[in-house]
């Protein structure tokens, strides 16, 4: 069989509920996203994939390295703040291998469309890390109509420039996704295979629709949008990129490419202010189960069985593993991979492996693992231990019951954090909100 094409859909907070497939309510206006639940019900369907981080870029700095984001400077900050747009420290560095970078080397086309997040040029950017084209912003939030960022700079780039474009950035990306594919499908047909990367900034904040370019003055001040907003204009941008994708997959189709293409679709971190995580708790910026467990889907018609489900653990640098593995390429042997290859699960659904799994953040001193059906977190300098099989909310505290469990999962933890670089003492937290502003969770 030739090498499969790839088409690696990344949304922005989205919450683990908010799509169907995962139990997501209809909205007013009918189904959220109808497309997104086409991929599950003709796929792998997980209903427990992390979220290296609870926090934009540093769960994308895992996600192109295929290793625990904490090995790199820039991805210490939660997250890379648009003030540092002049760094020369904050961002992803060139030399250091990624999975598009490698798919290039083996003779895929590669290209970003949509969110970066990644540090900016000259130091940093997606023309620098491996991708032969990049048209989206490289902050971490922008204004869907000014594509401002909320600095107040305009941040939409086309390569290495900055890009005047007028529209609705979720349907701009869509429609350069779609032309992507269409320009790459003879190539693909006859023995090049392509990447495409697709980072939606849907749902993040600021929150407008398709029919809300009246919005953008209002929150050209605030881009964090934090008097605005609704369960339904939430629903209904989730539902503007379902439709995206759904051009996609035509595209795909026409040209005969679906069967061959691996469609992947998840979501940097657990959702925020809007959205739907049932039954966990928490959200972005948390260690809880609603701040990294998140959607992920697995469509490849060739070797991905159809309607199928698994509870098999993984994280966004072992997806990414993935897709490198199931192209034939083999990592970097200078900066061998943390992700671990779920193929075989892939494949073959009933399968599964132990997949210990860590996390740490400055914001609160926060830390966890997770292996098998518990769970270990310190939140504020409190300890907990949770079954997560029997209790997704993490409500029933079992540290005092089991306390040799704690003890032992806790020094597991330590062992591995001694592995990776402290927090430096000069890395920053950025909130875009607190108690003043809204009740908090």
């Amino acid at each position: 069989m030739t090498r499969p094409n790839i088409v690696y859909i990344v949304c922005d907070d989205l919450g683990y509920a908010d799509l169907g497939c995962y139990g997501g309510r209809e909205a007013g206006f009918g189904r959220v996203s109808p497309h997104i639940d086409a991929l599950a019900a003709g796929g792998l369907k997980f209903t427990e994939g992390y979220s290296n981080s609870p926090v934009c870029s540093p769960t994308r700095f895992a996600l192109m390295t295929m290793r625990y984001q904490y090995r790199l400077r820039g991805a210490a900050e939660e997250p890379i703040n648009s003030k540092a747009r002049h760094s020369q420290t904050l961002g992803l560095p060139p030399e250091q291998p990624t999975l598009p970078s490698l798919l290039r080397a083996s003779g895929y086309r590669t290209a970003l469309i949509g969110k970066w997040h990644l540090g900016y040029p000259p130091a940093f950017g997606p023309l620098r890390s491996g991708y032969e084209e990049f048209f989206g912003p490289m902050a971490g939030g922008v204004d869907y109509f000014t594509h401002c960022s909320s600095t107040g700079d305009h941040d939409l780039w086309f390569g290495e420039n900055e890009h005047p474009e007028v529209g609705y950035l979720t349907d701009l990306l869509s429609r350069r996704a779609v032309d992507y594919v269409n320009r790459m499908a003879e190539g693909a047909k006859t023995g090049t295979p392509f990447m495409l990367s697709l980072h939606y900034t849907a749902p993040h904040w600021p929150w407008e629709t398709r029919d809300d370019a009246h919005v953008a003055p209002e929150v050209a001040k605030n881009l964090f949008h934090l008097d605005g907003g609704n369960v339904e204009s939430y629903r209904r941008m989730i539902h503007h990129m379902d439709e995206g994708i759904g051009w996609i997959m035509e595209a795909l189709k026409a040209h005969g490419l679906s069967e061959n293409t691996i469609v992947v679709f998840t979501s940097d971190n657990g959702g925020e202010r809007f959205s739907d995580s049932w039954p966990l708790v928490g959200g972005k910026m948390d260690l809880t189960e609603g701040g990294i467990r998140v959607p992920w889907i697995v469509h490849w018609p060739a070797q991905v069985p159809a309607g199928s489900t698994t509870a098999q653990h993984g994280m966004s640098m072992d997806f990414s593993r993935t897709l490198l593995d199931a192209a034939g390429v083999a990592p970097a042997a200078s900066h061998a991979p943390d992700g671990v290859s779920l193929l075989p699960v892939w494949r073959n659904p009933t399968a599964r492996f132990p997949r210990p799994m860590h996390w740490r953040m400055n914001h609160r001193g926060q830390r966890a693992l997770r292996e098998g059906e518990w769970k270990y977190l310190r939140v504020d300098g409190h300890d907990y231990l949770f079954n997560i099989a029997r209790d997704a909310r993490e409500r029933a505290n079992l540290a005092r019951r089991h306390p040799e469990h704690l003890e032992a999962m806790r020094a597991r933890w330590e062992a591995w954090n001694a592995t990776m670089p402290p927090i430096p003492e000069d890395a920053t937290v950025s909130l875009g909100y607190g108690s003043k502003d809204m009740p908090q969770r």
